[in-house]
């Protein structure tokens, strides 16, 4: 717990000054980036504070954040007095330091609930499980106010959520995947399934699982991708791996070979750690770019033939599945109230389906082509 604590305490500024309240900045909240979920603060007790308990103390120097919020917050571990790690009745005095990290909440718009049908794989009183159709955004944002999978929740659930809202339930999205891939997102319904869930994200206790459609003929049945991803910057739309380990954010991928046809392979990638497109760039870095991801170089015809007949295969290949072929199939994680292990997974969509048929009759027609 201490760990977590001191690695989440690695991504904030350390240029507080002085104060009661000061917030460092959300680290960047980018999709599918567990660092970019957690907020990191610093509370400096004032000379002439009453002793008071620190939930209390928290509760009355934060806004927007309840009490309850808080003591879940000091129960998870996510605050420290001191450089001690906080208990909900321990007494902060003047000069006390209270440093902490929260889950990153949006704050300053309203969502209005949209009745736009949800794939709910599962839901209890805690948490849900939705299976996102490719196309569907997950928050609101530039150029996607509505037609979100928030907007879909928030009617779900009964809920508007913003800087208004009043309703303490919650609807919170502890991850993202991008807007064309499909599959499985877990939400909290609660602060205490948020703060719990969010710190499984972090530590990588998570379990995912994806598959997705690459091009070429991987050489070997499997394989761990690890390099640092970063903006590319020459393209602010684009991710990329650095060889400079001091650059970029540590990532991880493992990947397996499910089926073969020369000239793509259906693969299942296994996260370790969730950065912005890591899949997507993890695989166009060791030369098998997503089939159909245009920003990474899936669009271009990277194997087999020029003559007309296979650009026209490709053509209507990607007619068929116009969207990176990447879907999150698994997900795997600590029920945050029962403690048990719960896995869920989702088959794959029609158009994944379809592409992957379709390459297959022809590997099968055409094996020695390419």
């Amino acid at each position: 717990m201490e760990d977590f604590l001191q690695d989440l305490d690695g991504l904030q500024d350390d240029n507080y000054g002085d104060g009661v309240v000061v917030e460092s900045g959300a680290a960047e909240a980018s999709e599918d980036d567990e660092q970019g979920m957690f907020e990191h603060f610093r509370l400096n007790v004032d000379p002439g504070q009453t002793p008071m308990r620190v939930d209390k103390y928290m509760a009355c120097h934060l806004e927007d954040t309840s009490r309850h919020r808080v003591q879940v917050a000091i129960k998870t571990g996510y605050v420290r007095i001191n450089d001690r790690l906080a208990k909900a009745n321990m007494i902060v005095r003047p000069g006390d330091v209270i440093r902490f990290v929260m889950p990153y909440q949006r704050h300053g718009f309203e969502v209005l609930p949209e009745d736009i049908p949800l794939d709910i794989t599962y839901e209890d009183d805690d948490v849900l499980v939705v299976n996102k159709p490719a196309g569907m955004c997950v928050h609101p944002g530039h150029g996607h106010f509505d037609g979100t999978l928030v907007n879909a929740l928030s009617f779900h659930l009964g809920i508007t959520q913003g800087a208004d809202a009043k309703d303490e339930r919650m609807g919170v999205l502890v991850h993202r995947i991008d807007m064309d891939t499909s599959g499985l997102l877990v939400v909290a319904k609660n602060d205490e399934a948020q703060l719990k869930l969010a710190r499984q994200f972090f530590v990588h206790s998570i379990e995912r699982r994806y598959v997705a459609v690459v091009w070429g003929n991987i050489a070997e049945d499997g394989g761990t991708i690890d390099g640092n991803i970063g903006r590319d910057p020459n393209d602010r739309l684009r991710f990329m791996v650095f060889e400079d380990g001091d650059k970029g954010k540590h990532a991880v991928t493992h990947y397996r070979v499910l089926e073969r046809f020369g000239f793509v392979t259906v693969v299942e990638c296994r996260l370790e750690t969730g950065r912005t497109h890591q899949i997507r760039v993890h695989m166009s870095h060791i030369g098998h770019p997503l089939f159909g991801d245009e920003r990474y170089g899936g669009t271009e015809i990277r194997k087999g033939t020029i003559y007309a007949k296979y650009r026209q295969f490709i053509k209507n290949c990607l007619e068929l599945c116009p969207r990176q072929a990447l879907h999150a199939k698994t997900i795997g994680f600590e029920h945050p109230r029962t403690g048990e292990f719960i896995r869920f997974d989702s088959p794959l969509p029609p158009d994944m389906t379809a592409l992957i048929e379709k390459w297959r009759k022809y590997a099968s027609a055409m094996p020695e082509e390419g």
